[in-house]
C-alpha cells in the first residue's frame, strides 16, 4: 500500500501527505535526484529555473542533489519551522524519517535551514518567507538571520 502522495498544498504548490499512519523514526523516502557540483546545480538552476522552487539539497561534502533531474516525490516536502519529519544525510545520501507519528491525510514537512551570502534587504527575507503557520513560526526559512540593514 502506498504510504504517502504528492498533491496540492495549502502551504505551498504541491506538498507530500501520508496516506497512511506514519510512526516517529519510520523511513519514508529518499530524496533523489542527479548529485553534482553546486557550480553546476546553480547554472542550472538559472537556465532551467523552476518558478517558485528549488529542488536542491545540499550535501555535507559539498556536493548537491539536484532534485529536479530524476528526482522523486521527495522534492516536493515543504518548509514548516516546527516539522514533522527530518533529512538524514548518510553515506551521500539524503533520508526523509518521521520525527513524530503523522496521521493520514497529513503533510509532510522538514525543516529547509537555507543559508543565503550577502545582504539580507527586506525583498530577500521576503523571497524566504516561511508560510507554514505553524504557533512557533520563525517567519522565514533560512537557518539564521541577521537585521535587514
Amino acid at each position: 500500500m502506498k504510504r504517502i502522495s504528492v498533491r496540492s498544498s495549502t502551504v505551498h504548490g504541491r506538498g507530500v501527505f501520508a496516506l497512511r499512519p506514519l510512526c516517529a523514526g519510520e523511513l519514508i523516502l529518499e530524496y533523489t535526484g542527479t548529485v553534482m557540483s553546486w557550480k553546476r546545480a546553480v547554472s542550472r538552476h538559472r537556465k532551467f529555473g523552476h518558478v517558485g522552487h528549488t529542488f536542491l539539497f545540499g550535501l555535507s561534502d559539498g556536493r548537491v542533489i539536484d532534485g529536479s533531474l530524476g528526482g522523486n516525490s521527495a522534492r516536493w516536502l515543504n518548509h514548516a519551522c516546527v516539522a514533522n519529519c527530518e533529512a538524514v544525510e548518510w553515506n551521500g545520501r539524503v533520508r526523509i524519517l518521521a520525527v513524530s507519528d503523522i496521521q493520514p491525510g497529513e503533510e509532510l514537512f522538514i525543516t529547509y535551514g537555507l543559508s543565503i551570502e550577502g545582504h539580507l534587504s527586506a525583498a530577500v527575507r521576503a523571497q524566504y518567507a516561511c508560510r507554514c503557520g505553524h504557533r512557533r513560526c520563525r517567519g522565514t526559512m533560512l537557518a539564521h538571520t541577521r537585521r535587514a540593514t
